[in-house]
């Protein structure tokens, strides 16, 4: 499998953190790819000869949708060659761009082509002729645009500020000082927090702080557990395991494990 991660332009990178692509052109193969909790829902085209299935949903997917908020782990499943985009999106983005409540689609996904109209069938037909994933990315990327462009007069600078400012502190940020320094009150951030976001700003500060801790065991950057559990701000290695089950379903011993040892 090939992946790519690519950084969107100056017009999108307000609305849009990061770009991936995955490709494998393996005709008999199966694929399973695990996606967890990282805070921010997001656009998949996909081309899959078998289809794409979501599970334990065992749902078939469209073409072309948008997925919100993935809080409890799924599992993309795939039989044979795919090529897959990911446009991953600023939260608010759902919301001020795409008018959908962000709160109605955690955990689920929206077919974009019910949104979109005759505009998106068209970038889809040229996604279907394009023998390129950059030239794909470029379309969807050409498609967004124009969304902004039409309603980016509903975006809130507030709250992308306060969402960075929970990313840069690795999510153990204290939501008092943070709401002073946009000079709001706390209460009122958290309203208009979940209103863009579909997630409470403590609800997002805990899922990067799960984020920067599944990096340290993916990448096995660490010699014993406590390592993780306090470079993170865990309170101890019972809570940090707790969060870690609850967004993955595996213990942070389990994790790393072949299925067959």
């Amino acid at each position: 499998m090939k992946i790519q991660h690519l950084g969107p332009d100056s017009e999108l990178s307000p609305f849009v953190k990061n770009i991936m692509t995955f490709e494998s052109k393996e005709d008999f193969s199966k694929t399973n790819l695990p996606f967890f909790a990282d805070g921010f829902p997001g656009i998949m085209y996909h081309r899959t000869p078998n289809g794409l299935i979501v599970n334990p949903h065992k749902k078939l997917m469209p073409e072309l949708f948008i997925y919100g908020q993935t809080i409890a782990p799924i599992e993309i499943e795939i039989f044979g060659s795919y090529r897959i985009i990911v446009f991953q999106l600023f939260p608010f983005t759902l919301k001020s761009i795409f008018g959908i409540d962000p709160r109605s689609i955690n955990d689920n996904c929206f077919d974009l082509l019910h949104e979109g109209g005759e505009n998106w069938k068209i970038f889809l037909g040229q996604l279907s002729s394009s023998n390129s994933i950059l030239n794909d990315v470029g379309s969807i990327s050409e498609g967004l645009t124009a969304m902004i462009h039409a309603k980016k007069a509903n975006f809130d600078p507030t709250i992308l500020k306060a969402i960075k400012g929970i990313m840069h502190a690795n999510g153990l940020l204290n939501l008092a000082n943070l709401a002073k320094e946009l000079q709001l009150a706390k209460r009122t951030l958290e309203r208009r927090f979940l209103a863009s976001t579909g997630l409470l700003p403590k609800q997002f500060a805990m899922i990067i702080q799960f984020q920067n801790s599944l990096s340290q065991i993916t990448q096995k950057e660490y010699d014993i557990l406590t390592d993780v559990v306090y470079q993170n701000g865990y309170a101890d290695q019972s809570h940090f395991i707790r969060v870690f089950k609850s967004f993955t379903g595996k213990t942070p011993k389990s994790f790393n494990q072949k299925p067959d040892s």
